[in-house]
């Protein structure tokens, strides 16, 4: 088995090696870069991989800034250690938001999923109320805002997925948030001719968060994993934020949409029981695969992009070596069981 790493700066590092599609599509943009919402999962990730490509591409001048609330002044040091420069800005105060340097490259993270359900109406104010004020202060820029999947209908698990064509669809306060998000953007995105892109992302994993981290985590813990979901679709992040990072390059007015994950339609089942192999466990499988998920077509990011780098196997290696090493975890589940759409 891969042996795991183990400090939280060992694992950015290697989610945020950029790959070669990153390094070039920097070497070619113009302007400097802002990762809004850098205080998430994957705002380090995205961050942190702008300044090494930049750096890669011999553009050491180019600025790359981090903005967040950072509740945790560690995470604002190690940031500003790698390279980017940091902010500090509530998104959902205007007057904050309208004192923002103006930047022409807008990598927009901010978001909120979990505690949706105790506390819908926060979710819809970060999700709907502050796309107003970033599209109107960043209405020169271009911009990649990230979505979901979860906009769109659970679709035949026989076929390949939603594609960017599929009608969105209203499962759950968060999904109808995601979809106000974009919503607002393409409003003004119409209204100043803002070039964006909505990315629609469906399960980034690495080590310490994930549908892979869940589905391991459960059965080494002799835990059940529930396959009624089926199947589903991920990415490793590295991948997912290199792919960010190129679609700076694809933004439209009105805003174009993609789909962002691995090439794979996966079965919860046999993911349980490749981790039970690595694990040494027996898993324990519970539910009978429902005809329809949530799974989405990337050939469209595939024609663009080429194909992710981290291949599956070395995703479920990592992740296996991992969660068996008693490796740090986010504690934050993904939830890919519910089909409620409650979060």
């Amino acid at each position: 088995m891969t042996a795991s790493l183990q400090t939280d700066r060992e694992i950015e590092w290697l989610l945020s090696t950029p790959t070669q599609g990153a390094i070039e599509t920097v070497a070619r943009l113009t302007g400097d870069c802002m990762v809004l919402g850098v205080g998430g999962k994957m705002g380090t990730t995205t961050a942190v991989m702008l300044r090494r490509a930049l750096d890669a591409a011999g553009k050491k001048d180019t600025v790359v800034t981090g903005v967040s609330r950072f509740s945790r002044a560690e995470a604002r040091a190690d940031l500003e250690a790698l390279g980017v420069r940091t902010l500090s800005c509530d998104l959902a105060n205007e007057a904050q938001v309208n004192a923002l340097p103006l930047v022409a490259n807008v990598l927009y993270l901010a978001g909120q999923k979990f505690g949706t359900d105790s506390a819908p109406e926060v979710t819809w104010i970060q999700n709907t109320l502050v796309p107003a004020f970033v599209a109107q202060r960043f209405r020169d820029s271009r911009i990649v805002v990230f979505s979901t999947g979860c906009v769109y209908p659970f679709v035949s698990v026989t076929g390949s997925g939603a594609s960017e064509s599929e009608p969105v669809a209203f499962l759950g306060e968060y999904a109808s948030t995601c979809v106000g998000r974009e919503r607002v953007f393409t409003h003004f995105s119409k209204e100043f001719g803002t070039p964006q892109l909505m990315y629609r992302l469906n399960y980034a994993v690495e080590l310490r968060y994930g549908v892979l981290v869940d589905i391991a985590t459960k059965v080494l813990r002799g835990e059940p994993v529930d396959a009624t979901m089926g199947y589903l679709n991920c990415i490793w992040q590295g991948d997912a934020c290199a792919r960010a990072i190129q679609c700076l390059e694809h933004t439209a007015s009105p805003p174009k949409l993609l789909n962002i994950t691995g090439p794979e339609k996966l079965s919860i089942r046999a993911l349980a029981e490749e981790f039970g192999r690595r694990l040494q466990r027996t898993p324990i499988i519970t539910g009978n695969e429902a005809p329809a998920a949530w799974l989405s077509d990337a050939s469209e990011s595939m024609h663009l992009f080429g194909a992710p780098e981290m291949p599956l196997a070395k995703m479920i290696d990592l992740v296996a070596a991992h969660v068996s090493s008693g490796g740090a975890l986010l504690g934050k589940p993904t939830h890919f069981e519910a089909r409620d759409g409650k979060f």
